[in-house]
Parts: structure tokens; C-alpha cells; sequence
């Protein structure tokens, strides 16, 4: 069962006041709703521009993207990076990072992007960066490991930021079902007693998690 945590109506509205997409976001949405099976897993433009006023607040220097997926969130990330910045992002599904790189290329940032395709878990530990700015959003069963590889790299005023951790409501069901829901579940209790970091839930689009190291 899903369970519409926002009211669709609100959703609808936001959608209409939020500044539009630039043309190259546009085209990757539409591409996307036209040609993915999964276009639902797009961020999309609410979220896309929370994104980018994040990356434009915090003017990040090393940016991580986990979930290239057709390339939307890694260019909302860029908006804010400083001119020596870069941003890495990775890709299991080689289809996709294709996909992704040929948006890529379009961008007025495509030098400062660098696209990884494989498994996060192996790249990770060979990326050699203090990250300022991290999206997850990959495969839910694979937060923990994720997470756990990035913290010790996150730099002291450094912003993970997490999607779907209410994953379409269904982390709200007793008893949970699904791998998914289970996993997820596990995430944010994981990250709640994680004496380390701090977080704070947002019950935004399909639930984000914002998470930064606690002041020493």
C-alpha cells in the first residue's frame, strides 16, 4: 500500500509556484516521463530546485551524487559549486549513466562533472574527497553501506541529504512489508542512534533526510 504523505493537491501547488526548470532540466523531464519505465524515480522540479538552493546556499567545493539515474539531481547539485569544483556522480545501470552523460555534456558545468558507472560500494573507498554536499538516491537496501562509507569523509560543515526515507508511506505500515520499507526503516533508526551526526526528517515529496556531523 502507498499512502500519499502530502496532500496531492498541495504537491500540484508547489509545483506551480516553484521557480520553473531551466531548458536543459526540461528536456531531461520530459525525456524521461517519455522514455523511462522508472521516470517516477526523477527528482523532478520541487525537489530538483530544493536541491539547487541547497548547492547554492552552501557553495559546496566537492560534491557526491549517489543514483545518477538520468542525470536531473547532478545538475540541480552543480548550481552552487564553487569554480574549482566538482562533482562526482555514480551510476550502477549503465543504460542510465549513458543517458545521463549525453545531458551531461549539454551543461555549462560538464567539466566539473565526473560520471562513475558501477557499484557505489566499490567506488567510494577510491574517491579521495572531503564531500561538502551528498545526495543519496540509489538502491534503498544499500543506504547503510553508503552512509557508513561517507561520514568519515564528510567535511565538518558537510550536508548528507537523503531521499525517499518514508518511501511512499510504507515505512508508516505495522507490520512493514516489502525489502524496501524494511530497509529503509532500518536506515533512519540507524541514523537516529548514530551518536555522531544529527538529522532532521522532512516529510517533503516521498520523505528527505537532511544529516550533518554534530559540532565537537
Amino acid at each position: 500500500m502507498n499512502i500519499d504523505i502530502v496532500n496531492p493537491l498541495a504537491q500540484a501547488y508547489a509545483d506551480t509556484i516553484t521557480t520553473e526548470e531551466d531548458t536543459l532540466l526540461q528536456k531531461i523531464n520530459d525525456y524521461t516521463s517519455s522514455n523511462h519505465v522508472k521516470a517516477h524515480m526523477l527528482s523532478g522540479k520541487v525537489q530538483g530546485q530544493f536541491l539547487s538552493f541547497i548547492s547554492m546556499i552552501t557553495r559546496p567545493k566537492y560534491v557526491l551524487d549517489i543514483g545518477t539515474f538520468t542525470g536531473y539531481s547532478a545538475l540541480c547539485l552543480c548550481r552552487g559549486l564553487l569554480d574549482d569544483g566538482e562533482l562526482h556522480t555514480i551510476e550502477l545501470r549503465e543504460s542510465d549513466a549513458n543517458t545521463a552523460q549525453q545531458f551531461f555534456n549539454e551543461s555549462k558545468q560538464k567539466n566539473k562533472i565526473h560520471l562513475h558507472i558501477g557499484d557505489a560500494t566499490q567506488i567510494l573507498p577510491k574517491l579521495p574527497f572531503t564531500w561538502d554536499l551528498v545526495f543519496i538516491d540509489a538502491d534503498k537496501t544499500g543506504y547503510i553501506e553508503y552512509y557508513e562509507l561517507i561520514v568519515p569523509s564528510l567535511s565538518p560543515n558537510g550536508l548528507i541529504i537523503v531521499d525517499n526515507v518514508l518511501f511512499h508511506g510504507q515505512v508508516l505500515e505495522n507490520p512493514l512489508k516489502g525489502k524496501n520499507a524494511k530497509a529503509i526503516d532500518l536506515f533512519n533508526n540507524h541514523v537516529a542512534n548514530d551518536c555522531r551526526t544529527e538529522q532532521v526528517l522532512l516529510p517533503f515529496r516521498d520523505g528527505l533526510m537532511l544529516i550533518k556531523k554534530k559540532e565537537l
